[in-house]
């Protein structure tokens, strides 16, 4: 077969381009003249002589096609109607169905937004279900949308394992490898999964955003993972299409780039032909899943239509440039092999084309009818769950003696039965119990494992749980949170560290628009459970600079449904931890868990010697409720002093000086939960405070000091006098000038001093 799809004739520069498609279609068929083979052929006979494709495949494929294409003319058809809400369309892509056929629905698949293809065939996949009137409850932002319930446009379900995105720019490339090593990890420590052993991660994405840092990371880190001999079965899916919004992709960039990549293994097919491309996917999937290497699929699409409905492509590109895109439309090419090999006749082909457009419009009016969310508590259910009970009775179970004293090395060696110690031990002994309590967890990052952490609080972790468990990563936090949503899909606990604050604004996107977003925008159907270790905050001596005294903590306070705590003692910091982990374990909470780099040795309160800031380690069976302060002084309202991390020891000493100078009773707030803030605990404690200081080592622009003022003003104590001691809007400097821009025990004494 050697049908060439004839130039569409053309049309006036400013008629609807969408239109122009759905005529170019129509009239395509219509004027079909050439002589179609005999009819007839089994379903299992290759659709063409060199095909690979049977004629079930194309015929079911070309189906996939239309529904995706319906979808799209329905959205722009009904979008000025305020019927749908959403217009960035699959048209050109739908060869992706393709990807769709030849893989399993327990295959986790992380699509970009023109998937319509590859939905609509593995809707196949299961019994029972509606690829149309679901998509159309998407469109709608039906509070019955199965996807997200109503929270946006999104391709996405719970029984065919397609996990939500919204929109992602390459951002879903790290947690697809994550991912695809997770399915590999499970079996090394024992860990039943939710899908088959031998599954694969598929990950789809534009070849403009192949140029994303957060695609190239993914790309390298599957590398390098290939290159140790580790398994690691994602198929990258490039849909090539040459264009991203207005701006052009090299001629041949893609093939270019990526086909000479060692240890990422390049296939190529045409997704704009069926019969012809079908080999290609086969190949690369078939790939993917026996050798289980990381696998790139680059394939060939088109666009036509715009990027989106709110793009007049006439403004910027040329009307014969747009004639000659809209000639290579995939559906034309199907269209003419079903004519030529007899799959269906002009009238058929016809009549199903329309049969389509009816059943996506009528499925898109009838979900224009269903319920809506139409209050910011149907909004927000899903964002951040919080099962109390049950969180409290996870934290404190202790049903693991057995493990916990093969983890300690013996009961006699068991934390609690040893003296006080400071935060970082404490911190190690927690960990220790952790691991043993959830066989599923992975403790990971840079330098944890051997080494036991730059600061040694995850010494003799690698020791007790072996390299399966605790390993180091690649320096790049991007990937370490990739990887921390791949084993968290998973059903896996991970706990990854990343080795100071500042690097996590170097990744903050895959925690904001991608870990803690994914209960939001699925409708808690899928969740991301994880524990992070992050060390920052200030007050290092004889070390640090900006990025290792770093006080920003702003980026965290933005995320929505993020738990952040921070412990500024040992015992605090191991009943948090467990709430922690029970918060991931419960409630698929994404959790944080700010050490203080500062006091990780701090043994001693007031005095060199007095061992005041060593505490005994709490037994298994207590844990810290979120939320809770801890109080120093509850009865004392002179003042009362809010603070966290290296404010608590600075507040206390502060504290006995101010009640030498002025005979006051000093109250000291440990808020330990910094996101979110407990404003109605910070009421109370500012009820009865004749005076108020807040200490907040954060910066004086969006600092937790921020929250605290406007939860005590809101509450209507406003009027009793308070100060912010706060540090400086200003990046940290090297060695002693850094304490001129943290706030310190004179600033504090002086500060209350200032207050009448």
């Amino acid at each position: 077969m050697n049908a060439v799809v004839n130039p569409i004739p053309a049309r006036h520069k400013n008629v609807n381009r969408a239109e122009v498609c759905d005529a170019n279609f129509t009239e395509f068929v219509r004027d079909w003249n050439d002589t179609p083979a005999a009819r007839g052929a089994h379903p299992s006979a290759p659709i063409t002589s060199d095909s690979l494709c049977t004629r079930e495949d194309f015929v079911q494929l070309f189906d996939s096609q239309l529904i995706s294409r319906h979808l799209d003319l329905m959205a722009r058809v009904l979008r000025v109607k305020n019927k749908v809400f959403y217009t960035i369309g699959s048209s050109g892509h739908e060869g992706n169905a393709m990807v769709a056929r030849l893989t399993r629905h327990t295959d986790p698949a992380f699509l970009h937004y023109r998937s319509g293809g590859f939905m609509a065939e593995r809707f196949r996949k299961l019994p029972g279900m509606d690829p149309i009137m679901d998509s159309a409850l998407s469109f709608a932002a039906s509070a019955e949308d199965p996807a997200s319930g109503g929270r946006h446009k999104v391709w996405g379900s719970k029984p065919l394992w397609v996990l939500p995105q919204t929109s992602t720019i390459a951002s879903h490339l790290p947690k697809a490898l994550g991912t695809a090593v997770a399915i590999e990890q499970a079996r090394r420590i024992g860990h039943t999964l939710p899908i088959p052993q031998d599954s694969i991660a598929i990950c789809s994405f534009g070849d403009a955003s192949s140029n994303h840092a957060t695609a190239q990371t993914a790309f390298n880190a599957a590398a390098w993972t290939a290159y140790q001999q580790l398994p690691a079965p994602v198929l990258f899916v490039c849909e090539d299409n040459g264009i991203g919004i207005s701006v052009k992709t090299p001629t041949d960039w893609v093939r270019a780039n990526f086909e000479g990549r060692r240890d990422l293994d390049y296939f190529y097919a045409d997704g704009l032909d069926l019969a012809t491309g079908y080999e290609g996917v086969a190949r690369a999937v078939h790939h993917c899943r026996t050798t289980r290497r990381p696998t790139f699929l680059h394939l060939r699409t088109t666009r036509i239509m715009g990027h989106a409905g709110t793009d007049f492509e006439i403004e910027w590109r040329s009307f014969e440039e747009l004639m000659a895109v809209e000639a290579t439309d995939p559906l034309l090419r199907s269209a003419a092999i079903a004519l030529e090999t007899g799959v269906y006749t002009k009238e058929q082909l016809l009549a199903r084309y329309e049969d389509f457009r009816a059943k996506c419009f009528a499925a898109a009016e009838a979900a224009d009818r269903t319920p809506k969310l139409t209050t910011l508590a149907e909004v927000v259910a899903p964002l951040a769950p919080y099962s109390a009970a049950k969180v409290k009775a996870e934290a404190q179970r202790a049903d693991y003696e057995t493990q916990r004293v093969k983890a300690f090395g013996g009961a006699e060696k068991l934390p609690e039965k040893l003296p006080p110690r400071h935060l970082a031990i404490q911190i190690n002994n927690a960990l220790h119990d952790l691991m043993a309590k959830y066989p599923e967890s992975l403790l990971f990052g840079e330098d944890v494992a051997q080494k036991g952490g730059v600061y040694t609080v995850t010494k003799g972790l690698h020791k007790a749980f072996k390299n399966a468990r605790v390993f180091n990563t690649l320096l790049d936090e991007t990937m370490i949170f990739g990887l921390a949503q791949g084993f968290a899909n998973m059903g896996m606990l991970p706990i990854p560290e990343i080795q100071y604050l500042a690097y996590f604004h170097n990744a903050a996107d895959q925690i904001r628009g991608e870990a803690a977003s994914l209960q939001f925008f699925s409708n808690n159907q899928y969740k991301n459970p994880m524990l992070v270790r992050m060390a920052g905050l200030g007050y290092q001596r004889g070390f640090g600079g900006h990025f290792h005294n770093d006080n920003s903590i702003a980026a965290l306070r933005d995320i929505p449904g993020l738990v952040v705590g921070c412990a500024s003692r040992g015992d605090d910091a191991a009943t948090m931890l467990r709430t922690l982990a029970a918060l991931a374990k419960v409630d698929g909470r994404v959790a944080i868990f700010l050490e203080p780099i500062a006091m990780y040795m701090t043994k001693d309160l007031y005095a060199a010697g007095d061992g005041e800031w060593s505490f005994a380690y709490p037994a298994p069976d207590q844990a810290m409720p979120l939320g809770e302060a801890r109080v120093y002084h509850a009865e004392a309202n002179d003042l009362v002093i809010f603070t966290y991390g290296n404010g608590v020891t600075m507040s206390l000493r502060a504290a006995r000086e101010i009640e030498k100078a002025r005979d006051w009773k000093v109250r000291v707030v440990d808020l330990r939960w910094l996101v979110p803030l407990n404003e109605a605990q910070v009421a109370a404690q500012a009820k009865t405070a004749k005076r108020i200081l807040i200490v907040d080592e954060g910066r004086h622009s969006a600092g937790v000091g921020e929250g605290i003022i406007t939860a005590i003003a809101e509450a209507g104590f406003g009027a009793t006098p308070f100060k912010r001691v706060v540090g400086a809007d200003t990046y940290t400097p090297l060695a002693g000038a850094a304490f001129l821009v943290l706030p310190g025990e004179a600033d504090i004494v002086a500060a209350a001093q200032s207050l009448s």
